[in-house]
């Protein structure tokens, strides 16, 4: 009796151990395929988004520098004015460079990043007379991406981009009904009358609404300034609405004077510069920072509102 005992606990101990060491080999076997999947993810990634441009080989040959201004422009996003400077400093520098081109794809954003590199682009093209600077748009050149354009010796569009929107707007809510409806109560203390200004949570008050519309219209005058500069007697200023904030397609804004001519960027380089060589001179993220922000690390950042920047979009 003992000894049946003795094999039967012995059989389900060596089951017991059996089976464990099965699970732990299916563990393995899945955490290794987990790996693998995981590696050949991130070595996708590093290859869609190494940005490996093989026309800066021909850096030490003519050619024709082109800038990428994408997306929103903020201090915060790839279309700030720190690397667009940068990059174009560095094409104007080059003496293999025939012409520069600035490429945009931007509903525009911040005013000052805007103006940044639009006073940059003058700069240059002071400093080099004899270097062309070319603006190009591809899809959307509105707001702060038209202040950039407008700083070109000449713009070119596509016949369906989307052009202008010269104005400023400032983003707000009020939610003072609905705080009330909550039972909240609002406990913000300031020092300084006007220090919780445009407080969403605060009955509209005319005097500091008043007051933010004067710095909104002197921001947008400075905008009207500079296009008039920039465009000088090609603008067609009698237009209705043209400073209104307004868009036009790219083949109606060569007719008001917004845009010079129809063209893309391989036929600026090809036909208005006469180097059909290209090399990107864009400053990029760092690969690892690009496939962080790609998992969602500046998902904050990204949703996040902030009611009192004004903004040319």
């Amino acid at each position: 009796m003992n000894d049946n005992n003795t094999s039967w606990e012995r059989e389900v101990v060596t089951e017991l151990a059996e089976s464990s060491l099965r699970e732990q080999r299916r563990a393995r076997r899945w955490g290794i395929f987990f790996k693998s999947l995981t590696f050949a993810y991130i070595a996708a990634i590093i290859f869609m988004y190494g940005d490996a441009d093989i026309s800066n080989v021909k850096l030490n040959e003519k050619h024709t520098a082109l800038v990428e201004i994408n997306g929103v422009i903020s201090d915060k996003d790839e279309a700030n004015a720190d690397s667009v400077v940068t990059a174009l400093r560095d094409a104007f520098d080059n003496e293999n460079s025939a012409g520069v081109i600035v490429r945009i794809n931007s509903p525009g954003g911040s005013p000052v990043q805007s103006g940044y590199i639009y006073d940059e682009m003058q700069r240059l093209r002071e400093k080099h007379p004899d270097m062309p600077l070319y603006a190009v748009v591809t899809d959307v050149c509105a707001s702060g991406g038209y202040y950039i354009a407008s700083a070109a010796d000449k713009i070119y569009a596509d016949k369906a981009s989307i052009i202008g929107s010269i104005g400023v707007r400032m983003d707000n809510f009020g939610f003072v009904e609905a705080i009330d409806k909550l039972g909240v109560e609002r406990r913000t203390l300031t020092a300084g009358e006007n220090k919780a200004l445009l407080d969403p949570f605060l009955p509209e008050d005319e005097k500091a609404k008043a007051h933010m519309q004067t710095m909104l219209d002197e921001i947008h005058q400075q905008f009207i300034n500079s296009v008039k500069k920039g465009r000088g007697d090609r603008l067609d200023t009698t237009v209705e609405g043209i400073f209104s904030g307004l868009i036009w397609t790219g083949e109606a804004a060569v007719d008001i004077g917004l845009v010079d001519e129809l063209g893309s960027s391989s036929h600026v380089a090809r036909e208005v510069i006469g180097e059909e060589t290209i090399v990107n001179y864009t400053v990029k993220q760092d690969i690892f920072e690009r496939f962080a922000e790609r998992l969602g690390s500046s998902v904050a950042q990204v949703i996040s509102t902030q009611w009192l920047n004004p903004s040319l979009r």
